[in-house]
């Protein structure tokens, strides 16, 4: 207990919102209300956004350490898989027509995502919506431009690129600009001081831990940059965080595989179980 806080305070402001994020922190409210917090989601959602805020915030310094101590760099001659790089160095050109293929296949890929989550729900396995969204544009990208070669699917093309960065870019405005400060007012110091220790250890975590498991290599790095992001934010935020380094530094395709696979589905899944232990502690 902090501050003779009750317990459940810290696990709606710990793995329930910057773990689970948003979404989490209002799905578990009513079971934190039950225990006692009349104001669990008001709690839940600012400690969310309060960390969406530090871990854009950490992401970028932490690779910046790791590239800078450990003389890392990109050993990929592609583009970065998201986003445009910061230094132009090719002439793709971009159209309406470009543009408008993209918006084709993202809705292709949100409609056959809708679906797949609806079947999934009925096996009984709950999953975010933008999951299932998020495998149909993987499997559909690695398998159309083998099965059909001569059609032109928009994977790295900057008009994908600028779609991404919008996308982004709206996200965390949005959910900056969302912030409801005066829900704060009352459990501020605590909030703060379970946000400050966890920003710590996570901040710890990386550098020590995950970091050297992960190879010490430059997608470790990018890695870093986006578990920061993921461990006290959102996926979203984590793979901004991935995007500005890869901008800056070039490209690791791999990590943007790896990190929202392992946050969406592993790290999701285990992380319910967590709660619910901890709640019922």
């Amino acid at each position: 207990m902090i501050y003779h806080q009750p317990s459940t305070i810290g696990v709606l402001a710990g793995s329930v919102s910057l773990i689970g994020g948003h979404g989490t922190a209002i799905a578990w409210a009513p079971d934190a209300v039950e225990l006692g917090i009349p104001n669990a989601l008001e709690i839940g959602v600012a400690a969310a956004t309060l960390g969406l805020v530090v871990a854009s915030l950490v992401g970028g310094p932490i690779a910046k350490y790791l590239l800078a101590k450990y003389q890392l760099s990109s050993e990929s001659t592609a583009k970065p898989s998201i986003g445009i790089a910061y230094h132009k160095t090719d002439t793709e050109s971009f159209s309406h027509l470009s543009f408008m293929a993209v918006l084709l296949v993202i809705h292709i890929c949100i409609i056959i995502g809708f679906f797949a989550n609806k079947m999934f729900m009925e096996m009984g396995l709950k999953l975010p919506l933008f999951v299932t969204c998020l495998l149909a544009g993987i499997l559909l990208s690695n398998t159309v431009p083998h099965l059909l070669p001569k059609l032109h699917w928009p994977a790295r093309t900057r008009s994908l690129a600028i779609v991404s960065d919008f996308s982004l870019s709206l996200f965390l405005t949005m959910s900056l600009m969302s912030m409801q400060l005066w829900t704060l007012a009352d459990l501020a110091g605590p909030l703060f001081i379970i946000l400050g220790v966890q920003t710590c250890v996570a901040v710890l975590f990386i550098i020590y831990i995950l970091f050297p498991l992960m190879g010490r290599n430059y997608q470790a790095a990018v890695l870093s940059a986006g578990f920061g992001g993921f461990a006290l934010g959102a996926t979203p935020t984590a793979i901004a965080n991935m995007t500005a380094v890869t901008k800056a530094h070039g490209a690791a395709p791999m990590a943007f595989i790896i990190l929202p696979l392992v946050g969406a589905f592993f790290v999701d899944i285990t992380n319910a179980f967590i709660i619910r232990i901890a709640l019922n502690f």
